[in-house]
Formats: C-alpha cells, sequence, structure tokens
C-alpha cells in the first residue's frame, strides 16, 4: 500500500473529490487506483477567504514499484509518495508461565490504564492499585464539589479511575516523537472502547469527557479479561527498597494505606502530576526526584464566536471546521514567557481542586464542542533554579500558596475568583461580571486577581495580553472573564529515569506518564504507557529466562 501526502482540495468539495483529485496527482485512470483511505485530513486556514482541506491517502496500485520509479522523477511525487508505514501493534516479550511475583502498576489515568493493558496483553497479569474511585462514581463526586461545594479530597478531577484527562477536552493529539507509532495503538484502543472513528484519521482528534467515562470502563473490562486485577480506594503509603551486596537499590514492594504488603520487584509509577503526597513518599524512600518547572496563570473565556469568526472568517459555522481553537504565545520584557494551555472550544472552565482549603481550575469540553464559551489557560513558566530553588519539592509549596490565595479571595468556599480583562489591565478589581457568562462551577467572586498571583506572573500577563489581542482579534476585549488559578499544567517534579526507563537509583521502579515528568496530556501518556510496559516486559521475561 502507498500513501500520497499534501493533497489539498477546497472546504467545500464534493463527494468523490479526493480520489478524482488522488487520480489526477497520479497521473491514473481511476479503475487502477483501489481501496483508498483517509489516513488523515488536516485543515489549512491561513487563508481565512479559501480555507482547504489536507489529505493524507492510501491507496493500493497493481505495480507500486513502477509508480515510485516513475515518481521519483517528478519534485511533487518525489516528496509526497511514500509508503504506507506499518502502524500494527507487535508485543515485544510474552510472560513464562511461572511467574514469581506480578508487576504493580500505582495509578489509572492513562499512562497507567496503557501500562496495564499492554502488560496483560503479554501475559504478565498486572495489579492496579488506585487511590480513588471507579469513574462513575468518581463522576458523582465530581459533580458534589461543582453543584454543592463539596469536596472529596480522593475522588475528584485530579484523583480516580481514568485520571485527570476523563474531565478534560480529550484531546489526543501531541508533537511527540513517535518512530515505533505506539500512538496508533492508543487510538485504535480506544476506538474499540467506544470512540468515533474519525479520531483515527482527523489532524486533531478529540473525545470529550462523557465519552472518555465509558471508555474508561471499557478498557477496564479488557484490562480485567486478560488477568489484570484493579484495586480501587487503595492509596500506597510506602515504597520498599532493598539494597543488595553490589549496592544496587531494588523495588521489592508497596504498602497500602490499609496496612497491606503487596510484594513485587517491578512497579510502574503513573501517579498522575497532582499525587503530591505520594511525591514525598518517594522522596522520603531514597528515590531520586528533581524540580521541573512548571507554569501557572488563569483560565480565560471568550463567547466561542469571536474565536470562529477570528479563525475562520466566513467559514466560521462550518462543520468540518467546527468550533475553532487557538495556540498563543508571548515573550516578556521582563523575560518570561506566557503562552495557551490546554485550550477547550466550546467548553467549561471546572473546578479541579484536589486538597481542602486550596482552590485549582481546569478547562473541560464534550465530544460536540456546544457550549456558548471558549475557554483557555493563560499561563506563565517558572523555573527552580529561580522561582523555587533548593529543595527538589519547592514548586509544590509555590503552588499550594497561591492555590489557598484563590480559596480565600474566591470566598472560602471552593467558588472561584473572577476578573474581567479590562479591569485586569487596568489594574482595578472588578466589582460585577460583564456579557461572558462565567461556565465554572460553583461560581465565581468578582474580585482582583493579582492577588492570587505572583507579580512576575501578573505584569508579563498585562504585556501578553494586548499582544494576543493583535492575532486573534477581540481576545483582550474588556469583557473577556479571567478565572484563577491553573497551578497544575504539569509535574512539578521529574522522577528521573534512564534509558531502559527505569529510576536511575531504584531498579525495579519505573516513574512515567505526566506525574514522573515524561508527558503532557491523554495522548503522550498513554504512548509512555505503553513504552514503559514493554520495558517491565522485557526485563521479567529477561529475569525468567536467567532464572
Amino acid at each position: 500500500m502507498l500513501r500520497l501526502t499534501e493533497l489539498k482540495l477546497p472546504l467545500d468539495h464534493p463527494e468523490g473529490a479526493v480520489q478524482q483529485a488522488l487520480c489526477a496527482a497520479l497521473g491514473l485512470r481511476a479503475e487502477a487506483v483501489r481501496d483508498i483511505t483517509i489516513a488523515r485530513r488536516a485543515w489549512d486556514a491561513r487563508k481565512r477567504s479559501a480555507i482547504l482541506l489536507v489529505y493524507s491517502v492510501d491507496f493500493t496500485v497493481d505495480d507500486e514499484a513502477a509508480l515510485l520509479q516513475r515518481a521519483a522523477a517528478d519534485k511533487v511525487l518525489a516528496r509526497t509518495l511514500i509508503r504506507t508505514p506499518d502502524t500494527s501493534y507487535r508485543p515485544v516479550a510474552q510472560a513464562p508461565a511461572l511467574l514469581p511475583a506480578r508487576p504493580v502498576v500505582i495509578g489509572t489515568g492513562p499512562c497507567g490504564i496503557f501500562a496495564a493493558l499492554i502488560l496483560a496483553e503479554m501475559g504478565f497479569r498486572p495489579i492496579i492499585l488506585d487511590r480513588g474511585k471507579v469513574v462513575r462514581e468518581r463522576t458523582k463526586d465530581t459533580w458534589g464539589l461543582w453543584r454543592r461545594n463539596q469536596l472529596v479530597p480522593e475522588s475528584n478531577v485530579q484523583f480516580g479511575e481514568g485520571g485527570a484527562g476523563t474531565f478534560s477536552d480529550g484531546k489526543l493529539w501531541s508533537g511527540i516523537k513517535d518512530p515505533q507509532h505506539l500512538g496508533r495503538k492508543v487510538l485504535t484502543e480506544f476506538v474499540a472502547a467506544g470512540a468515533p472513528e474519525e479520531i483515527l484519521y482527523v489532524a486533531k482528534p478529540h473525545i470529550g469527557t462523557f465519552r472518555l467515562v465509558t471508555m474508561v470502563e471499557s478498557l477496564r473490562a479488557k484490562i480485567e479479561a486478560l488477568g489484570g486485577e484493579y484495586r480501587f480506594g487503595t492509596k500506597v503509603v510506602d515504597f520498599l527498597v532493598e539494597t543488595g551486596r553490589d549496592g544496587q537499590r531494588r523495588m521489592c514492594g508497596v504498602v497500602t494505606e490499609a496496612g497491606e504488603t503487596i510484594e513485587t520487584n517491578h512497579v510502574v509509577l503513573a501517579i498522575g502530576h497532582s499525587a503530591r503526597d505520594t511525591f514525598f513518599q518517594l522522596q522520603a524512600a531514597g528515590v531520586f526526584v528533581e524540580a521541573k518547572p512548571f507554569s501557572i496563570g488563569v483560565r480565560i473565556e471568550h463567547p466561542q464566536s469571536i474565536i470562529d469568526r477570528a479563525r475562520f472568517g466566513g467559514f466560521a459555522g462550518n462543520p468540518i471546521l467546527g468550533a475553532a481553537d487557538y495556540k498563543l504565545v508571548h515573550h516578556c520584557a521582563n523575560g518570561r514567557s506566557v503562552y495557551s494551555f490546554c485550550m477547550c472550544p466550546g467548553g467549561t472552565v471546572v473546578a479541579a481542586a484536589s486538597e481542602p482549603g486550596r482552590l485549582v481550575t481546569n478547562g473541560m469540553s464534550q465530544y460536540s464542542r456546544a457550549e456558548r464559551n471558549a475557554n483557555a489557560g493563560i499561563v506563565v513558566g517558572i523555573t527552580p533554579e529561580v522561582d523555587y530553588p533548593g529543595d527538589p519539592l519547592a514548586g509544590i509549596a509555590l503552588q499550594r500558596h497561591w492555590e489557598e490565595r484563590a480559596f480565600v479571595a474566591g470566598g472560602s468556599n471552593y467558588c472561584a475568583p473572577a476578573q474581567l480583562v479590562g479591569d485586569f489591565l487596568a489594574g482595578r478589581a472588578s466589582t460585577g461580571l460583564g456579557a461572558v457568562v462565567p461556565s465554572y462551577k460553583p461560581g465565581v467572586t468578582p474580585t482582583d486577581l493579582a492577588t492570587c498571583l505572583p507579580d512576575f506572573a501578573v505584569a508579563a500577563m498585562r504585556e501578553a495580553l494586548p499582544a494576543f489581542g493583535k492575532q486573534i482579534r477581540g481576545f483582550d476585549m474588556a469583557e473577556a472573564l479571567m478565572t484563577g488559578v491553573e497551578t497544575r499544567t504539569s509535574s512539578p517534579i521529574r522522577i528521573r529515569r534512564d534509558a531502559s526507563f527505569r529510576s536511575v537509583n531504584t531498579l525495579g521502579l519505573y516513574p512515567a506518564g505526566e506525574g514522573a515528568g515524561y508527558a503532557g496530556g491523554i495522548f503522550s501518556a498513554g504512548v509512555d504507557g505503553i513504552r514503559v510496559a514493554e520495558a517491565v516486559g522485557r526485563d521479567m521475561a529477561g529475569l525468567a529466562q536467567a532464572a
């Protein structure tokens, strides 16, 4: 099978135009080209008056070698015609009949799910631990915060089956390098679990919260059918490490809050970016942990129609294009960078707190992306060396400080502090709201967000917002709404690992995903879970053979 890339057609092209354009580009008759499949569909909106769809198309012909040879003499075809890559997934190991101990996966976010799935498919029957609840019970608890101001510390947007990505836009793309096409395994498993098939070919696939809930349940059922064992409400409070005669530290088990010791020599640590108590336990156990940059800021909301018009012009509302997104960055005079983060078209701002007395925001969309507002994080990068030097876990203290300030500014009841962009730029507190209706539940309190953010962040954002307004008309409109605070953009630590995906100083411990500092979103976390599971499988199979 061959693939032709960069096949461009008008947004409103008729049915059958892809096949016609493909045959024309190849210089072949229609009957000579068979098995035509859309491999990728993106859009090019650089000219808003002439938005194009850009396709990559897979197909077969009788004599592939002859076509490739002829294409080599054509400058365009030489660049755009390739052999279709093999993206099928093949296990890298197989569990022996007798296992000395089962691997343990801690966390059931996308990283933990895919680590568990791959281990189960290889026959290693993983034990999967999660401090939270199954996804439907977790959803009820999360709604309890949004509707009744009641936080359940172990069951919320951050903790429970599905991880933080369950209550998000469900974005399934990333800029990671993926030469083994592990991302295709993630997408195909999602489709098998109930995701729409379009995620296999659209350039920026997403799923949305409601669909993610049922998919997470389906994946759990598959893992259990393959021998995996889930234990919810099981919080790990200690890591058992022994030092051998060779001086090497090795995992020998974990201890749960209930007092149970689970003996294992292989632990996949997929705990997410908000398991702060576990970060401290790892440090106490002697695991090498280092500080990592992250960002802090707010959520900003605009009418989605403004973003659609700015990005798509007269094509705004086209069903193929859907609700428009954006990606913005500005480098400030004070040396800081301000950028948009986790943009949610047609979505809502959500309460994402996981600790009592602290307030956190995030963004979420359903598959339809049909809510009235667009929202995104507008965040400022910070670095350990400048902003929280010393203790590797000092970034957690910084996050907590501003989350506590936001909690108080919002009314100490999980309502969030909010401010109109016009007031923020003018340096005055907001006393009311404007045309943008806040989507955050349980509610917002107009105030001065400068009290909830570091001074350097306030200064950088006041410089960046007008600059963003020049890129997207209306972005700095006076009645756009900012809601604080956004502190969980990524993990404040990295648990450094070696080329075999193991902790650099603790054999058998495999740091993975966002919490360990190796992913940023559902897709990259899933891919990292696969990579780590493969490393565990290779090691366990090798150990078994050596025995």
